[in-house]
C-alpha cells in the first residue's frame, strides 16, 4: 500500500493517482497477454500451412504417384487461378462448397446445442448422467458409416433431418465429453458461496459452472468444426446427392483429378481457417473474461 492509501486523513483525490495507475497497470498486462496469444495462434496458423504443404510435396514424392492421378500444390493453384477455365472452375467448386457448409453449419448447431443442453442436464441430474452417458458412449462406439443408412431411412433420403442427425452426431460426443469436463471443473468454493446466499442447482450452474467452462466450451467448438466439415461430406455422399462429398465421387469415375484434389484441399483450407477464426475469437473472448489464454491443447 502507499502512504496516501495508509494515511486515514488522505482525501479521494490523492487516492485516486495509485487505483487509476493501478487500472493501467492491468490495462496494460491483459493487453500485452491478449497481443502474446494471438501472436502465438497467427504463429501455429502458418506454421500449420507450411507444415500441410511440405507433407502434401513429400508424400507425392516419396510414393511416387503419376502426376496424371496425384497433383501438387502449383497444379491445384493452376486449376483456380491460372487455366483457360480457371473462373468456371472457381464457379462450380464455390456452388459446391456453399452447399457443404451450410449442412456443416446444420450439423454444427444441432450438435454443439445437444452437447451443451446435454452438458447441463448431467450437472443437475447424476442420475441423467448415469443413464445417459453409457448409452451416448455404446452409440458413439458404432461407426457413423453402419448407422448412416438407419438414420436414412428413418429421417428420409436428402432430407435436412438427415443431415442434421448425421452431422450432429459426428459433433455431439467429443463435444458433450469436453463440455461435461468443464462443468465439473467448477470451482468448489465458488459453488459453495452460491448455496451458502441460498441459490439452487440452476444458480450455481447459471453464476459458476458455465462462466468458468468457456475454455471447455470453446475447445469443443474447435474440435466440432472440422467435426461438422465431415459429417457434411459423409452425408452428401450417402443422402443428399449434391456438395463437394458427391462430386468428388462423380469426379473419379470420369477421371477428374484436378477437380478432386481441389475439392479436397479447398475442403482443408476452410476447415483450418475456421479452426483458427475460433481460436481467435477464444482469445478475446478469454482476454475479456480475464481468463487464461494460453493452452496445451
Amino acid at each position: 500500500m502507499t502512504q496516501a492509501t495508509l494515511d486515514p486523513t488522505a482525501t479521494p483525490q490523492t487516492r485516486a493517482p495509485s487505483v487509476a495507475e493501478l487500472r493501467r497497470q492491468v490495462r496494460t498486462s491483459a493487453l500485452k497477454s491478449l497481443g502474446k496469444a494471438l501472436g502465438k495462434s497467427v504463429l501455429v496458423g502458418v506454421s500449420t500451412f507450411v507444415i500441410v504443404i511440405l507433407l502434401w510435396l513429400a508424400v507425392l514424392a516419396f510414393f511416387g504417384i503419376s502426376p496424371y492421378i496425384a497433383k501438387g500444390p502449383l497444379d491445384v493453384w493452376d486449376f483456380l487461378f491460372v487455366d483457360a477455365d480457371a473462373a468456371e472452375n472457381r464457379a462450380v467448386l464455390g456452388a459446391n462448397l456453399a452447399v457443404t457448409l451450410r449442412h456443416s453449419f446444420t450439423g454444427f448447431v444441432v450438435g454443439l446445442t445437444v452437447a451443451i443442453l446435454g452438458a447441463i442436464l448431467f450437472r443437475v441430474s447424476k442420475g441423467a448422467e448415469s443413464a445417459l452417458m453409457p448409452v451416448a458412449m455404446l452409440l458413439r462406439s458404432v461407426p457413423l458409416i453402419a448407422l448412416a443408412p438407419v438414420i436414412i431411412l428413418i429421417f428420409g433420403n436428402g432430407s435436412e433431418a438427415s443431415v442434421a442427425v448425421i452431422g450432429g452426431i459426428v459433433v455431439l460426443f467429443p463435444a458433450l465429453v469436453t463440455m461435461v469436463f468443464g462443468l465439473k471443473a467448477a470451482s468448489p468454493e465458488m459453488l459453495d458461496v452460491v448455496a451458502v446466499y441460498g441459490g439452487g442447482t440452476f444458480t450455481a450452474v447459471r453464476k459458476v459452472a458455465l462462466p468458468g467452462a468457456l475454455p471447455s466450451l470453446f475447445a469443443a467448438i474447435r474440435i466440432s468444426v472440422p467435426g461438422a466439415i465431415t459429417g457434411a461430406l459423409l452425408v452428401e455422399m450417402l443422402s443428399t446427392g449434391d456438395g463437394i462429398g458427391f462430386s468428388t465421387l462423380q469426379y473419379l469415375p470420369q477421371a477428374k483429378f484436378a477437380d478432386v484434389w481441389a475439392s479436397v484441399v479447398v475442403v482443408t483450407a476452410i476447415s483450418l481457417a475456421l479452426y483458427f477464426v475460433v481460436q481467435v475469437i477464444e482469445t478475446l473472448v478469454l482476454a475479456r473474461m480475464g481468463m487464461a489464454t494460453d493452452r496445451k491443447n
